[in-house]
């Protein structure tokens, strides 16, 4: 992966958290229920998490990898 590639994981981020807020927004639309967002919240967090950051913490890790000299292999 090049390092500029983290921005692709970002605008992911982005646009996963940017569908959950217009979920919760269309949801929210005339009521005061939070019961109805509730599981719209704890999906988006749920796909974050799982999904966005460890893609993320493995690109960190190859580009601090490759500015200390250590190879994938050795790893």
């Amino acid at each position: 992966m090049k390092k500029s590639s983290i921005g692709y994981y970002i605008i992911a981020s982005a646009l996963v958290w940017g569908a959950v807020m217009i979920g919760c927004s269309l949801k929210l639309k005339g009521t005061e229920c939070y019961d109805q967002i509730s599981n719209i919240l704890i999906g988006g967090s749920a796909i974050h998490i799982i999904i966005i950051w460890p893609l993320v913490g493995n690109l960190i890790r190859k580009i601090q990898n490759e500015k200390t000299g250590i190879s994938e292999t050795s790893i």
